[in-house]
């Protein structure tokens, strides 16, 4: 609805395709329809580098924006090396405030595990457990004000008072995004886990994302997901689930030597799952739920 709204305002054409079931016959409308500017999320984007994109043309291509989850790094470059003259917009946004930065094209290269800066008339803070504004570099959830947010939820006014709440400025509503976030000195933001996905082993609190660009450096390695799973011992333990590319050969003691040598030793996964593809929501982001074996 964002895409449709947002071309109609502009000016342009929206062409619809129902999935990406069939990415061949979407790269192949790029080039038939002259498409100007696609949009992703980081499940489109493992699909088409695992295809040889130099048999489409991409003439026309001039931007592509990557939303609802970010993109491991090593998608990022490899994107940038496939597609040069293509510039390509990171993104954060939810649903309850379309989109809350982006890192300029010219910063992808410098920085390929940021999302940016707070957009325009948008006030961005990372708080701590109890809304305070925390130093740069720390940890915390992102909260935002600006004219984007959302009004509430419709008809549920407990989740709206959840969600909408006071924050760093007195007498000011704030969205509480869930998110955990951490910004640096120059104000570019970096998406780290949800609340919810926060990994704490050992005392540790791990991000999922940091264990997930690693996986994905590997050779093989399509797409990876990393959840924390109850261990008998160690009250959770971390569990990672890897998408190979075809005719790809893995042990899991492999994978965990690998990580050994990128990670430190409590981020290292102790379970390793081979599946021909990760679950996906309604929405094409990876379900930790699903993996998690929740409901």
């Amino acid at each position: 609805l964002y895409q449709v709204l947002m071309t109609f305002f502009s000016g342009g054409t929206v062409i619809l395709e129902r999935s990406m079931a069939f990415p061949h016959l979407v790269l192949e409308k790029i080039g038939l329809e002259r498409v100007s500017g696609i949009a992703i999320v980081p499940t489109v984007a493992a699909i088409l580098l695992q295809m040889d994109l130099t048999k489409y043309d991409f003439s026309s291509l001039r931007y592509i924006t990557n939303a609802g989850a970010a993109l491991p790094v090593e998608h990022t470059r490899r994107l940038r090396r496939l597609l040069p003259h293509v510039k390509l917009f990171l993104m954060y946004g939810q649903t309850e405030c379309i989109r809350t930065s982006f890192l300029a094209p010219s910063e992808v290269d410098l920085r390929p595990d940021s999302v940016g800066k707070a957009m325009p008339n948008c006030e961005v803070f990372i708080v701590d457990d109890h809304g305070r504004e925390l130093p740069r570099g720390e940890l915390g959830e992102l909260v935002l004000r600006g004219p984007s947010v959302m009004r509430g939820y419709w008809e549920d006014p407990d989740a709206t008072a959840k969600a909408l709440r006071t924050g760093p400025i007195p007498g000011k509503t704030f969205l509480y995004s869930g998110d955990i976030f951490r910004m640096d000195a120059e104000g570019f933001l970096y998406y780290v886990s949800r609340k919810d996905d926060i990994i704490k082993v050992g005392g540790q609190r791990v991000g999922p994302k940091e264990i997930e660009d690693v996986l994905c450096h590997i050779p093989g390695v399509v797409a990876a997901a990393v959840v924390g799973v109850p261990d008998p011992i160690m009250g959770i333990t971390i569990k990672a689930v890897l998408e190979l590319a075809a005719g790809s050969q893995m042990t899991a003691q492999q994978v965990m030597a690998y990580c050994s040598e990128h990670l430190e030793d409590f981020m290292v996964p102790r379970i390793v799952e081979f599946r021909e593809s990760l679950p996906t929501t309604e929405t094409g982001k990876v379900s930790r739920r699903a993996l998690r074996g929740e409901k």
